[in-house]
């Protein structure tokens, strides 16, 4: 069985391998553990030689080179491919089976990976990212819970369609920043190339189409479209932080999400600042709050044990 489940995870099994070794899995709980036990082996196998990570055919992941190769690759091994499951549709038993991946970026850090279709994807902080080792359908479904960027390939055959908690995203081919974090009520998609149709969940009704250079952004339950006149909060895939205007509670939120920290504001006087300016996520969280410093007055300290800093 170790040789099928070896021959699975590389993405070289047959259908009806695949099929064998999903049925196994499923069997009984102990084979899940030692599945998911393998799955373990064999990611560990593949860091140990310091290759690029490809998880599949047609799928090439690499993360940002900001971050040190300890941190990275125990980053990898515990929230990325041990995250990974497989699902095939039991309605259609001689249908193709549908492997599925499923990538979770820790705070701190980013990643870039090319979908089988060409689609290139940039997964910020605390992002959640589902998506197909390869598109067999009419439609290249993807699932996300965070922020992307997406660069998509075009394919008038099969539409790409992503979706949210709150809406659903479809495109054909097209570039745009998609903000969707389920742990907040924030929905936000800025449209640079093409054009992008967004349809809530809950009110099929309620729909609309984005020209480039608009971005859409939910506000009391409704979407609003603007224009877009500054393209910096974007750059956070080149690894820059961007601020104009924002509340330092903001500003916070998002430096927990850039340097994997948690801030503690005991100095409820902060709250009435804002800032604009430029950070690079490289120069670390230390350069960050003493930059800030310059134009908001505040003192911090940091409990390296506990990786807390709080704000006084």
């Amino acid at each position: 069985m170790n040789r099928l489940l070896y021959k699975f995870f590389s993405g070289k099994a047959s259908d009806e391998e695949i099929r064998q070794a999903l049925d196994w899995m499923e069997k009984t709980e102990e084979n899940r553990k030692e599945f998911f036990q393998e799955r373990k082996i064999y990611d560990a196998l593949l860091l140990s030689e310091d290759k690029i990570f490809n998880e599949t055919p047609g799928s090439l992941m690499r993360w940002t080179p900001f971050i040190g190769k300890a941190l990275r690759i125990a980053a990898i091994f515990i929230f990325a491919f041990v995250l990974s499951y497989f699902y095939y549709s039991r309605n259609n038993k001689s249908g193709p089976v549908t492997a599925m991946n499923s990538i979770t970026v820790p705070a701190g850090q980013r990643v870039n990976l090319t979908l089988g279709d060409g689609t290139d994807v940039w997964l910020n902080a605390r992002t959640t990212f589902r998506y197909p080792t390869s598109f067999d359908s009419n439609v290249r479904l993807v699932y996300l819970d965070g922020e992307a960027y997406f660069n998509v390939a075009e394919d008038k055959q099969k539409p790409f369609m992503i979706d949210t908690k709150k809406y659903k995203v479809g495109v054909f081919g097209t570039q745009f920043n998609l903000l969707a974090y389920s742990g907040n009520d924030i929905f936000q998609t800025a449209l640079m190339e093409g054009s992008v149709a967004l349809e809530s969940k809950t009110d099929k009704l309620r729909k609309l189409t984005l020209l480039p250079n608009q971005m859409a952004s939910e506000k009391d339950g409704r979407l609003e479209v603007s224009t877009i006149t500054n393209y910096d909060p974007f750059r956070w895939k080149e690894g820059l932080i961007c601020f104009r205007d924002q509340p330092f509670n903001e500003v916070m939120y998002e430096f927990e999400k850039s340097y994997g920290i948690k801030i503690i504001i005991n100095n409820k006087k902060v709250s009435k600042y804002t800032y604009t300016g430029k950070l690079r996520q490289s120069d670390g969280i230390n350069h960050a709050m003493r930059t800030l410093q310059l134009s908001i007055s505040f003192q911090f300290h940091r409990d390296d044990e506990n990786n807390i800093i709080y704000i006084e």
